[in-house]
């Protein structure tokens, strides 16, 4: 795993917990829609809105990659079948883009970042929809690629294919560090990367897939990691 000239880095689970942030949001969300649009609520139960979605996605197979697309064609849905019509959706969705967005990340993240930042090309690849800047780490990134842009979502190769455009070296010279076994690791493997697992709660690695390259906690230990990389002969 030497000669390594960028790494690119999965952001939810990897960068900050996500599960925690996103019922935070859906839960301002839907207050958010209470207030203003009851029978929004009152129609739709929430496996209502697991079907809805489910039944998004399957209509539009070609853009189930594109979260922010999936979430806002069900607000519509939602909203016409109230009878408001979907003019709120941009405020609606807002609501939740706001949310989504104001996080924590997991402690030693900002500052692993910062060191690694000094010394590689970073580039985000997620298939969500995290927004750097709000978030307040954009500064430490080179690039950033996501499901929406690309037009395919993790384990794809054309978004790691992107992700290796936009780092500027070559697949064999790129690392991609990530949580998900099958999405981060084995995706990432395929289109020609090395690949590091976060796991940071200590899962067995899934037998029928090959090996990572490496496997590490969290990031302070990868920023360790690539350290001895660098020192080593």
């Amino acid at each position: 795993m030497y000669g390594i000239r960028t790494i690119t880095l999965d952001l939810d689970d990897t960068l900050w917990e996500i599960g925690p942030v996103i019922r935070r949001a859906e839960k301002s969300l839907h207050d958010w829609l209470g207030e203003r649009f009851p029978r929004v609520i009152e129609l739709h139960e929430p496996d209502d809105i697991v079907e809805l979605r489910a039944g998004v996605v399957a209509e539009f197979e070609d853009r189930s990659h594109d979260l922010t697309f999936v979430r806002r064609t069900v607000l519509a849905r939602m909203g016409n079948a109230a009878g408001y019509g979907d003019d709120f959706v941009d405020a609606a969705f807002a609501i939740f883009d706001e949310e989504r967005n104001t996080l924590d990340l997991f402690p030693e993240a900002r500052p692993a970042l910062e060191s690694l930042a000094a010394r590689y090309t970073l580039v985000a690849v997620t298939n969500g929809n995290a927004r750097l800047d709000r978030i307040g780490i954009d500064h430490l990134f080179d690039g950033f690629v996501s499901a929406r842009s690309v037009g395919a979502a993790k384990p794809a190769r054309q978004i790691f294919d992107a992700a290796v455009t936009a780092g500027g070296a070559a697949a064999h010279e790129t690392l991609h560090v990530g949580d998900h076994p099958e999405i981060d690791i084995d995706g990432a493997r395929a289109a020609g990367l090395k690949t590091i697992w976060i796991n940071r709660h200590g899962h067995d690695w899934p037998g029928s897939l090959p090996q990572p390259d490496g496997v590490v906690r969290n990031l302070l230990e990868l920023d360790r990691l690539m350290a001895t990389l660098e020192q080593a002969p």
